[in-house]
């Protein structure tokens, strides 16, 4: 009984009682074979504008190799068929020749390869309705739009469909940033507007922020030289000074006209009993400033707020004498 070749390969199957004597060399071809079919890179160079690529029984070809390499200068279009045509066959194509290459294997469909692009084909081995598909074309159909991925076209529809807003230069603003997963994470809020552990707090559709758990500040220290102090509104809402001579207070850094700003102030008197001079635009009930508390260690707590950049700071005392 003869030898036969499988169909895709051409890999010779040595029949029982064939080729004594040979069964090396035809093993060896036909390892030559698997190894071309599987890893092997050939470089196809063309000219005119029709060739073959060609698979043969139980010989080195180039229709066995898994990549091809398209070279050489074709005079226009150029159309390879794929033989034989009951082959079934997978091909990673990169066409480095000017013009486009049409690849078939019968009368059914086929592919171009466009100059200087790159496909990855299948060829069904039908026979004389041979068709051949691209790999890559075929996965369009699941980066649609229809389907919510991507756009192969068109960048700014294919973010769209991903749901992603940012153009190009505000993604961008992100390749030298250095967070880590959880820091991102920090930004998976439930709920807009509404504070939660751990996360970013963030303003409603109105910009309304809702605190779920307590808000804990700074309790600011103010000290005092040559007889003034600043209190600077951007450096918190809570401020303490313990009294070491006579002051004169200066509030600076209030917010623009239209916002409001408040601070608490907690005086500690001295061992000897200092005073205060408020600033000029701090509005007392009945105009009048309280007088503080005169024993050591006398504790004094003053609340400030104002919505006209600090024009006028409307004052009140919380309480006196808390030691």
């Amino acid at each position: 009984m003869p030898s036969t070749y499988t169909t895709n390969g051409g890999i010779e199957k040595i029949a029982t009682g064939e080729q004594s004597g040979s069964w090396g060399d035809t093993t060896n071809t036909n390892f030559d074979i698997i190894d071309r079919i599987t890893n092997g890179v050939g470089t196809i160079t063309l000219s005119g504008t029709s060739s073959n690529l060609q698979t043969s029984d139980g010989a080195l070809s180039d229709g066995q190799y898994k990549a091809l390499v398209l070279a050489g200068s074709p005079s226009g279009t150029h159309t390879i068929t794929v033989l034989p045509n009951d082959a079934q066959k997978i091909y990673f194509i990169q066409n480095n020749t000017a013009q486009s290459v049409i690849f078939d294997q019968g009368s059914g469909a086929n592919v171009t390869v466009a100059a200087g692009q790159n496909d990855i084909i299948y060829c069904d081995g039908a026979g004389a309705s041979g068709a051949v598909v691209s790999l890559l074309n075929s996965l369009e159909g699941y980066l649609t739009s229809a389907n919510n991925l991507s756009d192969l076209s068109n960048a700014a529809t294919a973010l769209t469909n991903l749901g992603i807003n940012a153009t190009a230069a505000e993604l961008n603003k992100l390749s030298g940033a250095t967070v880590s997963t959880a820091e991102i994470n920090y930004n998976d809020i439930t709920t807009l507007g509404t504070s939660q552990a751990s996360k970013t707090v963030t303003a409603d559709a109105n910009g309304v922020v809702i605190f779920d758990a307590g808000v804990v500040e700074d309790d600011t220290s103010i000290t005092s030289s040559s007889g003034t102090a600043t209190i600077n509104c951007q450096d918190g809402n809570v401020f303490s000074h313990t009294l070491t001579e006579d002051v004169t207070y200066t509030f600076s850094n209030a917010p623009a006209s239209g916002r409001a700003f408040g601070f608490t102030l907690k005086v500690v008197q001295d061992s000897t009993a200092r005073t205060i001079t408020w600033p000029a635009a701090v509005d007392w009930a009945g105009a009048t400033a309280p007088t503080l508390s005169t024993g050591s260690g006398d504790v004094d707590v003053f609340v400030f707020f104002t919505v006209d950049n600090g024009t006028t700071w409307y004052g009140f005392t919380a309480g006196q004498d808390m030691s």
